[in-house]
């Protein structure tokens, strides 16, 4: 979970901390929002009393003694007595199935992942949702009146592997269709620098809400000089639901759901790399660099990651840790700050990158060195495959890491 989506919960829950206190607290979707929302809670000294869940693989596991159940468990508890938080993108779905299964309780969305999903015709939620047009437009004809009619490619979810997928197949997209000028809009820093590793010369960033403004307003004026490259949002099709019935990898749904292309249509590299700046720091060949982090990945069990350092602080090895921000690197480890484009020098350098599956796995997949992804034991979304099923990355060693989730 980014800063903005965490910044937004914590002050959605104290907005509503009258309505959870005192009551028999549930959460609903086990994935890595959830978990986060749940050391949030503990922290607070609010235990929650399950996690409700309709995938039968993660019924029966359970995160910091807090137990995965299936949903209709909540009728367990008086709906007066109890409230259940959601901090997922299947707000709707989730609140029309505890609304179905009979739940009387109070179900609050602590983050606004999407706003195209509030359907009530209220006068209120027309109005504020009218006022984001206005702001989309102008946000919208800015772009245009700095661009011209530049072809515009939204990436609307922060994250670095949806990003490198996007840029990985939009060249021969816009190829086939003989667009030469085109901007890139992104939700983040991140975001644009793996957008300019692949060359993309006009990248744009926006804070996430105002890129949504922005796609609203393209798709309510129907301008056709732009192109929403995501697939998990309800923007225009729904291409994860195809997940409900057929295992097709992430990049799959990149190259042939999103942008229609050929199954075997060869994806793009990039190209535009530096050397980091401190490399002869890093011992050649002698060195491992670690990557805990990831913001929309279950975080693995600290005590897999002792393992790893002590395996090569044994072995001799430099061993870092690579950090962004107010990220700490692990007990034995050194920090290492290398920006995105640098990565690569990093970790052919150092000769071994260990890290949990995460987009910057995707930024460094044409280095040539030991490349090993680990994976938590979870479900990608509301489907039934595994993270390994969506992810998996070729020339790399990919490992499923087993055991409780912390």
């Amino acid at each position: 979970m980014n800063y903005v989506y965490y910044n937004e919960m914590v002050e959605s829950f104290q907005n509503h901390v009258d309505k959870i206190l005192n009551k028999t607290v549930f959460l609903f979707g086990h994935c890595e929002a959830t978990i986060v929302l749940a050391d949030f809670l503990l922290e607070k000294g609010i235990t929650p009393k399950a996690i409700l869940d309709n995938s039968e693989q993660k019924q029966g596991k359970e995160y910091k003694g807090i137990p995965v159940v299936p949903p209709l468990v909540v009728l367990q508890e008086p709906g007066e007595k109890a409230v259940v938080l959601l901090v997922t993108r299947f707000y709707e779905a989730m609140h029309t199935q505890l609304n179905r299964i009979g739940f009387q309780g109070a179900v609050i969305k602590l983050i606004d992942y999407n706003t195209y999903a509030e359907y009530s015709l209220t006068r209120e939620t027309r109005e504020w949702k009218y006022q984001r047009l206005l702001y989309g437009k102008h946000t919208l004809d800015t772009l245009r009146e700095r661009y011209g009619n530049r072809f515009l490619v939204f990436c609307p979810f922060d994250a670095l592997g949806d990003v490198y997928f996007c840029m990985s197949y939009l060249g021969e997209y816009l190829h086939r269709r003989n667009i030469k000028e085109y901007v890139v809009c992104v939700p983040s820093k991140g975001c644009a620098a793996v957008a300019r590793l692949f060359g993309a010369e006009h990248v744009e960033v926006y804070m996430q809400k105002d890129l949504d403004a922005l796609i609203q307003a393209a798709i309510y004026t129907q301008d056709v000089n732009c192109y929403i490259a995501h697939q998990d949002r309800p923007y225009v099709v729904n291409l994860h639901k195809l997940l409900k019935i057929k295992k097709i990898p992430l990049e799959k749904i990149y190259c042939c759901g999103i942008f229609g292309l050929p199954a075997d249509t060869k994806p793009a590299q990039p190209s535009v790399w530096k050397t980091y700046r401190n490399i002869k720091e890093i011992r050649e060949g002698k060195a491992v660099i670690l990557s805990p982090y990831a913001k929309s990945v279950t975080a693995l069990p600290r005590q897999i990651w002792e393992g790893i350092i002590s395996v090569y602080t044994k072995r001799g090895y430099q061993i870092f840790t690579n950090v962004h921000g107010d990220e700490k690197p692990l007990p034995g480890s050194i920090p290492l700050r290398a920006n995105l484009a640098e990565m690569k020098s990093v970790v052919e350098r150092a000769g071994t990158f260990i890290g949990i599956r995460s987009g910057l796995c995707d930024v460094i997949r044409t280095a040539d060195c030991r490349k090993i992804a680990l994976y938590p034991d979870y479900n990608y979304c509301d489907t039934k495959w595994k993270a390994i099923d969506m992810y998996s990355l070729k020339k790399f060693e990919n490992i499923v890491v087993q055991g409780e989730i912390s």
